[in-house]
C-alpha cells in the first residue's frame, strides 16, 4: 500500500462526520417495504416519504406565528423540516429518528417541507 492511499484510508477513518454519514446511509437505506426514498434523491413539489435523524430542532416565531423547524439528515442530504403554529411536539428532539411524508418545496435556495405526516421511529 503506498504512502497517499494509506494516508486517505487513515483519513476516512479518522473523521467521523464521514462514518456517520455512511451509517446513517445504511440504516435509512431505501428499500421498498418502507417506501422512503433519500434526502438528496427526492424530488420537489412531489409527495415524498423520507426517513432519517433530526440534527437540530428550533423554536423560530415569524410575524409572532410559533413555528418550530428541524433539520433531518440521512446521509445523503439535509431538508429543513417546518411545523407552522407549534412551540413543541413530544418526541421532536435533536438525534430522534423520524420518517416524514410530505410536499418538499424551496424557500431562499433551501430545501423545506411544511407540516409534514411524521412517525416517530425506534
Amino acid at each position: 500500500m503506498t504512502k497517499s492511499r494509506l494516508r486517505q484510508t487513515i483519513s476516512r477513518w479518522a473523521n467521523p462526520s464521514d462514518q456517520e454519514a455512511l451509517q446513517l446511509r445504511q440504516e435509512y437505506a431505501v428499500t421498498e417495504k418502507s417506501g422512503a426514498v433519500c434526502i438528496a434523491d427526492a424530488p420537489d413539489r412531489d409527495r415524498v416519504r423520507l426517513r432519517g435523524a433530526l440534527s437540530t430542532v428550533t423554536l423560530r416565531p415569524r410575524a409572532g406565528v410559533p413555528v418550530l423547524e428541524a433539520e433531518l439528515y440521512d446521509g445523503t442530504g439535509e431538508i429543513t423540516i417546518v411545523w407552522l403554529g407549534r412551540r413543541r411536539i413530544a418526541g421532536i428532539d435533536p438525534g430522534r429518528s423520524i420518517s416524514v411524508e410530505g410536499r418538499i418545496g424551496e424557500h431562499d435556495g433551501v430545501r423545506i417541507m411544511y407540516n409534514p405526516r411524521y412517525e416517530l421511529m425506534p
